[in-house]
């Protein structure tokens, strides 16, 4: 028998809406602080509700930027980051998809190694290997370019991992019926495991997108002009003014942009999401 105790409901939701209090105040200061006179800041008072500014902040942001921080119009920048946060989740899903294929399809010397080769590599991220990457970024030429940007963060062990523990669960009779119908490794990848792998492919890209948007130090070590800057190396650069007051209205305004795109991309793949987080638990 399931006991019926209020009090505990109304406990929970205390909780649970303290949480998304303390999770939400932050981004509320934010947008109320984009809405302010840049002076409004500098007496060390935080006001807690929107101020008359707004319309100015976001459309000089938006069109102009500022150039005593060096800091470019916000469309250039959100553009930048969208294409990076793309290109990295399109390219590590592809990578992975059929690294993984041939992983679990394949039967070549040494397959196990190379799958824990793969793997091994969680332990080399970019923060870690960030100086040589660097210099072989430089020596080809790719700086400020969105090559350079996307290609040393494209590999990915964990979506690897992730595919290879998807197609150990496909049947092997419908890989042999598969094989009798004539169908040969590429159509067989194609027609079958792309499409029952549809929602892990979902998750994986929200996981991805938001991961190449927030990146921070590699953008930040490759970019110097500023046509190549991303949002988050953006927001950084103009925090740090030299011999001036930063302009917080304009970096809040800044901020609260460049959280619009992850936010859109999470609700609208809302459902796929979910459903290939939990296909995958299974």
């Amino acid at each position: 028998m399931v006991e019926n105790r209020p009090w505990l409901t109304l406990l929970a939701h205390v909780v649970l809406t303290f949480g998304v209090a303390l999770v939400a105040f932050p981004v509320w200061i934010a947008l109320v602080a984009s809405t302010h006179e840049p002076s409004t800041f500098l007496s060390g008072v935080v006001p807690l509700w929107f101020g008359d500014n707004a319309y100015d902040s976001y459309a000089t942001m938006l069109s102009a930027g500022i150039s005593t921080s060096g800091a470019p119009p916000v469309s250039g920048m959100l553009f930048n980051s969208m294409v990076m946060a793309i290109l990295i989740a399109v390219g590590k899903i592809a990578i992975s998809l059929t690294s993984a294929f041939a992983i679990v399809y394949f039967r070549f010397p040494f397959r196990q190694a190379a799958f824990w080769m793969i793997f091994i590599t969680l332990m080399l991220p970019v923060e870690v290997r960030i100086l040589p990457t660097f210099e072989v970024v430089a020596g080809l030429g790719l700086l400020n370019s969105y090559a350079g940007l996307t290609i040393p963060l494209i590999a990915s062990a964990t979506a690897t991992f992730l595919f290879r523990q998807v197609f150990l669960t496909i049947p092997d009779e419908l890989t042999e019926a598969a094989r009798i119908d004539g169908a040969g490794p590429l159509k067989f990848f194609k027609d079958i495991l792309i499409p029952l792998s549809r929602t892990n492919i979902a998750a994986l890209f929200v996981i991805l997108f938001i991961y190449g948007w927030n990146q921070y130090l590699w953008p930040l070590l490759i970019t110097t002009d500023d046509g190549s800057y991303t949002i988050v190396a953006g927001i950084k650069r103009m925090a740090e003014v030299a011999e001036a007051d930063p302009q917080w209205n304009f970096i809040m305004a800044t901020a609260v942009m460049a959280m619009l795109p992850p936010v859109l991309v999470v609700l609208l793949m809302q459902r796929l999401f979910v459903k290939g987080l939990v296909e995958t638990e299974k």
